[in-house]
């Protein structure tokens, strides 16, 4: 089996290919919301549409010191992003920063579900259902599963307005790769289906589309691998590297921006894939 999680490997890793070139679009007028946007890559999906010209709300926890510093740092720049807090496991906090984002710059295009967690700092066994209890049940699916529902449903009437579109984060372990525990993986093959599911929901004004990212060489999540299972796994890799937030967030991007044709589609983002 795969390492069963997403993490910042320890071992030395190949970089990135320096000669390849982002794919670009002129997104001026657009507005995007992003959940869990102040790391890894939510933060990297914020960064690429603000730099091709869209207006950004960054969603994260309140508290999280990282939303502010990130802001700051973008408007800086001369980005066009503010911060809106909230939590996708309530129902109240999603639709009052959805329809804040929504009336703060007058729009919404876009959507990315990229919240998400793994509920813990080390794998868990599969047949571990002590630690794989109810409450673990209970916060994974509200957070991961039931958090992206409750973000489609407050920005679906503002996405079907200006014929937008939708991207969820999911997961190789939704597709049976491995991942931090078998509910981590349940509430990810979750999302996959649901993806199918809007997108006959929003269709045909709403293209809804998701990304299932394999290993995250900077999640920022605090679950960890075995050093030495994960470069092991990565040497079996055609690319032969852990995949960046960048890499993920670029197939997010042209989802977003492009792929007019495309809907209801998971795209395994994965270096090729471990054999």
């Amino acid at each position: 089996r795969r390492p069963r999680c997403q993490s910042r490997p320890a071992a030395p890793m190949l970089p990135a290919n320096k000669g390849q070139h982002m794919i670009k679009a002129d997104l001026t007028g657009k507005v995007a919301f992003v959940t869990g946007g102040a790391s890894g890559i939510g933060l990297a999906t914020v960064e690429r549409l603000a730099a091709n010209g869209a207006k950004v709300a960054i969603n994260d926890l309140a508290g999280n010191p990282r939303l502010d510093a990130e802001v700051a740092r973008l408007r800086a720049a001369g980005h066009d992003v503010a911060p809106f807090t909230g939590d996708v496991s309530k129902p109240g906090d999603v639709t009052q920063m959805i329809d804040a984002a929504a009336a703060h710059f007058g729009r919404l295009d876009y959507l990315v579900n990229n919240a998400g967690t793994p509920g813990t700092s080390k794998p868990i066994p599969v047949d571990d259902f002590e630690r794989q209890d109810e409450a673990f049940w209970n916060k994974l699916v509200g957070i991961n599963q039931i958090g992206p529902y409750r973000c489609l449903k407050a920005a679906a009437p503002h996405l079907k307005k200006t014929r937008g579109a939708v991207v969820n984060v999911c997961s190789t372990a939704g597709l049976g790769y491995g991942g931090s525990s078998s509910v981590y993986a349940a509430t990810k093959a979750a999302l996959i289906l649901l993806t199918t599911e809007w997108s006959y929901a929003l269709g045909p004004e709403v293209r809804v589309n998701a990304i299932a990212p394999n290993i995250v060489d900077g999640s920022n999540w605090d679950c960890k691998f075995d050093a030495d299972g994960l470069a092991e796994t990565v040497a079996k890799l055609p690319l032969r590297r852990a995949g960046k937030p960048e890499d993920y967030a670029e197939v997010i991007f042209y989802l977003l921006a492009g792929a007019g044709y495309i809907t209801g589609q998971t795209i395994v983002v994965d270096g090729g894939g471990a054999r």
